[in-house]
C-alpha cells in the first residue's frame, strides 16, 4: 500500500469513527471579533547571506565585473596561446588617474594591450558565481566600459558550457577613440541550456584599451528590466503576498566593523559609480569560508523599494545606528559623533517620502521613480543589545519623531527571545514607548510548541511586537547540518497560530534568511534555495505562504472547553475573518502521529455557502525535504470540504502530522 492509498484509508476510518462517536466541538465566534490583523502580519526579510544579492536575485552573470575584489582578477583567468606578461594589467584610477577619477567609487580597471591578436591568442574567462546559468534560446546583454589608448581592437564575447564550447557568440567593436570612458552593448543568443556555463572574452587585432564593468545579464529579468532581478526568484515572493520586505538585513547592516557597514547613499545611482564592500559572510564562519563573496550594489536601496512597491509589499529598511556587530569588533561612534548617522535616517525618509522639490525627493525622481514610496516603518539597529544601544535609539527616535512623528521605528530587543539581556532591553524600549520591538529566535523546533502561548500574556497596548527573525533548527544555531524538513515546517505552523491569536501584539513577523544558493551558503535552514537556473520552496515557505495568502483581516476566537487551542490533543488552531472576501479562515494544525476529528462550530452566522475550500500541507515522514529533483514533494493540495449550512459547522478531519487551512464564505 502507497503513502497516498494509506493516507486515504486513515482518513475514511477516522471519518467513519466520527459518524460513530461525536467529534470535540471547536467554538469560532465569527460576528465578534478580537482584534484587527494588520496588513503587515507576514512578511519576508531579506538578506546578502548565501549569495542572496550577488550570484542570486540580482541577475548579473559576471563575477567581480569591476575588478574591485581584494584580488582584482578574483574570477577571472587570463590565458592564450600569446600571451606575454604585461598583456593585461590591473591599473587603478586613484594611484594615475585625473583628481577626477582619483575619487572614484570603482578605481580598478583592467588594460588589455593586443598584438596581432586573434582566436585563441589571449582571452579572458570569467566563472560567474559558481558558473553560469545558460538558458537555450535566450538573449544575453554583454555590455562594458572601455577606453581605447590606441590602435584597433575587437571584442569577441562566447558564452561556454561547461566543456568549454561556445554556446552563443557577440562581437564587439569600440566606437570612439577619443580616450574618454564609454559605455558599450551588443546582445546575442544561446543555443543551448547550461548550468555551469562561462563568458569568455577574446581579442582581435592590435592595440591598446582599458575595460572595465564588463557585464552579463539575461533578457528574462523581472519585469524584463535591463540589469534587474532573477525573475522566477522575485515571482516566489511576489507568490506569497507578502505584507512587507525588511531590507538589507540583518548583520550585514552593522558589519564586521563600521567601515563595512551597509551606507544606502552608496547603492544609488549608475552601478559604476556604487562602492563595492566586502560581505562579511565573506569569512564570518570558518566552517563555510566564501572568499569570493562581495557587495556590488547593484541590488541597492532604489531597488529594494521598487521591488517592495511591484509586489505589493510595505518597504522595511534597516540602518546602522553607530554600532558595528557585537559579536565581531563591536566598535561604535561616540554619542557625539552620531549626527551622519542620525542624518542618513532623516534623509531616507525624505527620499523615500518626500516631494521631488526637496533634495532627497528630487534625487529619487532623478533616478527615474517621481512617485514618492510611502515608507511607513524604519529600523534602527539590527540585532544590537546593551545600554549602549539604548543611548543611541533614544537619539535616533528623538531627532526622527520631531520630524516624522507618524514614521513607525523598530526597534532591537538584541539576539535571544530571553535572558538578561531580553529582558533589559524589552524593559527599557517599553519604558520609551517604542513603536515595534524586534524579536529573534532561532530554536529548535520543540521550542515553537512550546511557546505557543508566548504572546498571550502580553500587554495589549503599548509598545507592538516584530518577530523579525526566526526559524526552527533542527539540528542547532549555525550548524551545517540543519534542514528545512517537515518537522520544522510545521512546529512553525503551530508556533504561527499563537502569532496570529495575537495579533492585538505582533504586528510583523518574518521567516530568516530568505534565499541560500545550494553551492555557496553559509547558513541553513533558508525559505527558498536556488541554483544557477532552478528555484524551490521549503516545507517552510509553504507554510509561510499559506499564512500570507490567507491572512484575513481580524482575528476570531476559536476555543475548545474555553480554551484556545494551543496544544490540546497536540492542536494548535486560530481562526481570522476576511472582511474583503467575505470568508471565515481556519488554520489547524495536528502534529500528532494519529488522525484526529473535530466539528468547528461557526457560532454568529447567518448563512454559509455549502462547499469550502481546504488546502492541506502535510506528510507522513517529518524528515522529509524538498529538492531541485522533488520540488513538491511537501506542498499544499487544495480540495473541497463539506459544510453543515442548517447547523452552522464544518467538520475537519485532521491528518497526522497536518497543516490545514480552510476558507468558508460566510455571510453575518
Amino acid at each position: 500500500m502507497n503513502v497516498i492509498t494509506k493516507t486515504v484509508s486513515l482518513l475514511l476510518a477516522a471519518a467513519s469513527f466520527a459518524q460513530a462517536q461525536p467529534a470535540p466541538v471547536v467554538r469560532v465566534n465569527v460576528n465578534q471579533p478580537v482584534a484587527d490583523i494588520q496588513p503587515t502580519m507576514w512578511g519576508v526579510f531579506f538578506e546578502d547571506i548565501n549569495f542572496g544579492a550577488d550570484g542570486g536575485i540580482y541577475a548579473e552573470l559576471v563575477k567581480n565585473r569591476s575588478f574591485e575584489f581584494f584580488k582584482p582578477l578574483m574570477g577571472w583567468t587570463v590565458r592564450g596561446k600569446k600571451r606575454t606578461e604585461g598583456d593585461i594589467l590591473v591599473q587603478n584610477r586613484a594611484e594615475s588617474g585625473t583628481s577626477s577619477e582619483s575619487q572614484s567609487n570603482n578605481p580598478r580597471y583592467i588594460r588589455v594591450s593586443a598584438n596581432s591578436a586573434n582566436a585563441g591568442d589571449l582571452e579572458l574567462i570569467n566563472e560567474g558565481f559558481r558558473g553560469m546559468g545558460i538558458k537555450n534560446g535566450l538573449r544575453y546583454d554583454f555590455a562594458l566600459m572601455y577606453r581605447v589608448q590606441s590602435g584597433n581592437v575587437k571584442l569577441h564575447a562566447d558564452l561556454l558550457d561547461a566543456k568549454g564550447q561556445p554556446i552563443g557568440s557577440g562581437t564587439l567593436t569600440p566606437e570612439k577613440t577619443d580616450g574618454q570612458w564609454h559605455k558599450q552593448q551588443i546582445s546575442f543568443k544561446s543555443s543551448a541550456t547550461e548550468p555551469k556555463g562561462k563568458l569568455k572574452v577574446w581579442f582581435e587585432g592590435t592595440g591598446v584599451v582599458d575595460l572595465d564593468m564588463i557585464s552579463l545579464f539575461p533578457e528574462d529579468t523581472w519585469k524584463g528590466r535591463p540589469g534587474g532581478m532573477r525573475a522566477d526568484m522575485v515571482q516566489m515572493l511576489a507568490d506569497m503576498k507578502p505584507g512587507f520586505v525588511r531590507f538589507p538585513g540583518g548583520c550585514i547592516v552593522e558589519g564586521h566593523d563600521l567601515t563595512q557597514r551597509y551606507q544606502w547613499k552608496k547603492t544609488l545611482g549608475a552601478p559604476e559609480d556604487r562602492q563595492l564592500v566586502i560581505n562579511r559572510w565573506n569569512f564570518e564562519f570558518g566552517h563555510r569560508p566564501t572568499p569570493d563573496y562581495f557587495q556590488t550594489f547593484g541590488l541597492g536601496f532604489l531597488e529594494y523599494f521598487q521591488l517592495c512597491e511591484d509586489i505589493g509589499a510595505e518597504p522595511l529598511p534597516i540602518l546602522n545606528c553607530g554600532m558595528a556587530c557585537q559579536f565581531n569588533t563591536a566598535e561604535l561612534v561616540p554619542l557625539d559623533q552620531l549626527d551622519p548617522y542620525v542624518q542618513d535616517a532623516i534623509d531616507l525618509i525624505e527620499f523615500a517620502n518626500a516631494d521631488v522639490t526637496t533634495k532627497w525627493g528630487k534625487v529619487r525622481a532623478d533616478l527615474g521613480h517621481p512617485k514618492p514610496f510611502n515608507l511607513k516603518v524604519l529600523g534602527v539597529g539590527n540585532e544590537n543589545w546593551g545600554p549602549q544601544y539604548i543611548e543611541r535609539l533614544a537619539i535616533f527616535q528623538k531627532a526622527i519623531k520631531a520630524k516624522y512623528p507618524n514614521m513607525r521605528l523598530v526597534c532591537s530587543s538584541g539576539t535571544d527571545p530571553d535572558g538578561e539581556r531580553f529582558d533589559f532591553l524589552n524593559g527599557k524600549l517599553r519604558a520609551m514607548n517604542a513603536d515595534l520591538i524586534d524579536e529573534h529566535y532561532y530554536r529548535r523546533p520543540e521550542w515553537f510548541l512550546q511557546n505557543v502561548k508566548r504572546y498571550d500574556t502580553y500587554p495589549r497596548n503599548g509598545s507592538k511586537v516584530f518577530a523579525g527573525e526566526w526559524a526552527a533548527q533542527s539540528d542547532k544555531t549555525v550548524s551545517v547540518n540543519n534542514k528545512n524538513n517537515w518537522l520544522c515546517a510545521l512546529n512553525e505552523a503551530a508556533f504561527m497560530t499563537g502569532l496570529e491569536r495575537n495579533a492585538a501584539v505582533v504586528q510583523m513577523a518574518s521567516y530568516a534568511p530568505l534565499f541560500a544558493n545550494a553551492d555557496a551558503w553559509q547558513w541553513t535552514p533558508d525559505l527558498i534555495w536556488v541554483d544557477n537556473l532552478r528555484v524551490y520552496g521549503t516545507p517552510n515557505y509553504y507554510v509561510q505562504k499559506l499564512y500570507s495568502v490567507n491572512k484575513g483581516t481580524h482575528v476570531l476566537t476559536m476555543t475548545q472547553n474555553n480554551e484556545p487551542l494551543a496544544g490540546q490533543d497536540s492542536l494548535y488552531a486560530s481562526a481570522a475573518w476576511d472582511k474583503a472576501a467575505g470568508e471565515i479562515i481556519l488554520k489547524v494544525a495536528n502534529v500528532s502521529d494519529k488522525v484526529q476529528v473535530r466539528q468547528i462550530q461557526l457560532d454568529g452566522t447567518k448563512k454559509l455557502d455549502p462547499t469550502g475550500k481546504l488546502f492541506l500541507l502535510k506528510n507522513d515522514n517529518l524528515n522529509a525535504v524538498n529538492s531541485f529533483e522533488n520540488a513538491t514533494n511537501v506542498s499544499p493540495v487544495e480540495q473541497p470540504i463539506s459544510v453543515d449550512t442548517k447547523k452552522k459547522y464544518v467538520t475537519m478531519t485532521l491528518a497526522p502530522k497536518s497543516f490545514s487551512v480552510v476558507r468558508i464564505k460566510a455571510m453575518m
